[in-house]
């Protein structure tokens, strides 16, 4: 790479660069296909390292037969009696690191979730062809996915408004399909996704519903049996403000 731009590009996937940088290489990221793929193969693993430190060690068969035959011999029913009250406030203490545990994972997964959209917003960004069907008209767009998607959904009237629909792509998360629109705001490119709600898209609740993921603005919820997701390096404003204008349109 002989761009200059590949000794930033590890800690822009660790929000290590000011906010003034952070914009200059989102431009950058937009005309060098080389860069751009260089910050997504950083981004995923990334995901992949977080998601293998939430395995857990998990004892021998081997072993938890030898505890149970100590536990079975006379021996061990006086151990058991003498230790009873010290067992109690163990498991006690266990159930107490285990639900807290179980909590954490479930916050790492979301985690892991809404870095995998983020992942599909950088890859549209890295497209020479972001989107399948080109155009500005709400009424163009969405019949463009019949038939392509389980599901339909309202876009909504731009016209008083300052952004500007560019077009949509089928898109995937975990083999379920899904629309992926993208919006303009000035410089800025704003993708909306859309699937079907399921067990794992839930997982996109967790944690505020407004918040940064990595070097974006992020907005998600539910409607009408559809998840919502919206990301850019847009203020917050401006993306919760596209984020308003998509929960009216939805609404009867």
């Amino acid at each position: 790479m002989t761009c200059g731009w590949s000794d930033k590009l590890d800690r822009y996937v660790d929000s290590e660069l000011s906010d003034g940088e952070v914009a200059e290489l989102q431009r950058h990221l937009l005309t060098c296909p080389t860069c751009a793929a260089g910050a997504l193969s950083r981004l995923r693993m990334k995901r992949v390292t977080q998601a293998a430190a939430g395995h857990r060690y998990r004892p021998r068969p081997e072993f938890r037969l030898k505890i149970e035959q100590n536990i079975r011999t006379p021996n061990g029913r006086r151990w058991v009696r003498s230790w009873l009250p010290t067992l109690a406030a163990a498991a006690a203490v266990i159930v107490l690191i285990v639900a807290s545990a179980n909590t954490w994972l479930q916050h790492a997964r979301g985690d892991q979730a809404l870095s995998e959209i983020a992942d599909l917003h950088v890859s549209t960004l890295a497209s020479a062809n972001p989107v399948d069907i080109v155009s500005t008209d709400r009424h163009t767009v969405k019949p463009w996915f019949q038939g392509k998607l389980p599901f339909t959904f309202n876009l909504p009237e731009l016209q008083n408004s300052p952004f500007k629909l560019i077009g949509g792509r089928l898109t995937y998360f975990h083999q379920s399909p899904g629309a992926q629109l993208l919006f303009e705001l000035g410089k800025h490119q704003i993708s909306v996704f859309i699937f079907q709600s399921r067990s794992d898209t839930s997982l996109l609740n967790l944690g505020s519903a407004l918040g940064r993921k990595l070097t974006f603005s992020s907005e998600t919820w539910e409607e009408g049996g559809l998840r919502y997701f919206v990301v850019s390096d847009c203020a917050p404003s401006d993306l919760h403000n596209l984020s308003q204008l998509l929960r009216n349109a939805a609404r009867p």
